[in-house]
């Protein structure tokens, strides 16, 4: 009896062994053909205008669309729907620190070169994602980097971005710094190794004479931009939601900067958000209380990297989707009138992003379009008819 336990115990041990192998390859075909689907699947039929036609890019208008897709969706459907839809582009992370400069000594361009051929070549007009930022490089992130370690890397590849791209007169704006506040508004600053999110600039210095003792790396960044890059318009771009001490640091090291007279263009808000994100209480009264915050102070406003996350089960419907992308883009169209606004959806299929199971954007991984798409389409239209009336 004994012996039978035994056997039947390792048949069940090699069932529950192999039930586990068959799971994890079952899975890892589901993420393969899923990535094959969005990298083969032909150009969806979309009714209604497009993007480009509704809002087409003038230098000069006060509203402005784009959208991102990385370097490695080019010749894929991205590529085509993007060319169908937008004029502006930002190159997801080509520019990154962790792709330019990963370390001292060593450069790679190949990526962030290709773009902008890409984009000139097409007539598109670009933002460069290239901030110092907790996107930088495992070199930056050891432990036991010093100070004037740092702050050369730093200058570095601030000033190699905009000497490379500054006579690029399709290059319009660059993200120049990111995520420099949490959300509870500290300083985002480094933590224990590497290959954690963390951000590890403050360690260069804080300025001690000022009461907000902003990190010195952030004026430092913008200085260094502002010799290297005067073509380019700058922006101080910020992660997280609408959380109230996050923004009301941002905004004093803004103004801080702005007295200290450096140059600084615009304010970006990344915009990863939840479905049903407007009708929490506050959330848009937020936003336009940010909105009209920049354009008092004569600065541009950009939605940087709007995404719309589908999972949670109570409100992640592609109606609440769209409703979402819809009040967001339509609070961008009503502050158009007062100063320049720009809005940047962040890829093109949900199989491109970061968590491709949060179902972020307008087009699913076979890039059929979701219900966001028509709601993103027909605020543009809508504004489209009012600029010609």
């Amino acid at each position: 009896m004994f012996a039978m336990s035994s056997r039947w115990n390792s048949y069940a041990l090699q069932f529950a062994v192999r039930a586990v192998v068959i799971v994890f390859l079952w899975a890892s075909f589901e993420c393969a053909l899923s990535r094959a689907i969005a990298n083969d699947s032909p150009v969806p039929s979309l009714r209604g205008e497009r993007f480009r036609e509704l809002i087409p890019f003038q230098p000069t208008d006060q509203f402005i669309i784009g959208a991102t897709f990385n370097y490695p969706h080019l010749g894929t459907t991205a590529e085509k729907i993007f060319e169908s839809e937008f004029e502006v582009l930002t190159p997801g992370n080509a520019f990154k620190q962790t792709a330019v400069h990963p370390r001292p000594g060593v450069w790679g361009w190949k990526k962030a070169d290709a773009m902008v051929e890409y984009a000139k070549e097409h007539g598109y007009t670009m933002r460069l994602h290239a901030p110092i930022s907790p996107q930088c490089s495992a070199w930056a992130e050891e432990d036991y980097r010093t100070p004037k370690e740092l702050l050369q890397n730093l200058e570095e590849y601030v000033a190699a971005v905009c000497d490379r791209f500054n006579e690029e007169s399709h290059v319009r704006w660059v993200d120049i710094v990111n995520e420099t506040v949490t959300r509870d508004g500290e300083w985002f600053g480094p933590k224990p190794g590497v290959g954690k999110w963390q951000n590890p600039w403050t360690q260069i210095g804080f300025d001690e004479s000022h009461s907000l003792r902003p990190p010195l790396y952030i004026k430092r960044t913008f200085e260094i931009a502002n010799e290297h890059g005067p073509n380019l318009k700058l922006l101080y771009n910020q992660h997280g939601g609408m959380e109230k001490p996050m923004w009301e640091r941002v905004k004093a090291t803004i103004d801080y900067l702005q007295k200290c007279g450096v140059r600084i263009d615009g304010v970006g808000w990344q915009a990863h958000v939840s479905a049903g994100w407007e009708k929490v209480p506050g959330n848009i009264q937020s936003l336009d209380r940010l909105i009209r915050w920049t354009h008092a102070r004569d600065l541009e406003f950009h939605v940087t990297e709007n995404t719309v996350w589908m999972d949670d089960p109570a409100t992640g419907s592609q109606a609440s989707q769209a409703a979402t992308y819809r009040t967001i883009l339509k609070k961008l169209v009503d502050h158009s009138k007062r100063g320049v606004v720009v809005w940047n959806v962040w890829q093109l299929c949900d199989a491109h992003i970061q968590r491709p199971q949060k179902k972020g954007t307008m087009f699913d991984n076979s890039f059929q379009a979701k219900l966001s798409y028509y709601a993103v389409q027909d605020v543009l239209r809508r504004y489209s008819a009012t600029k010609k009336d």
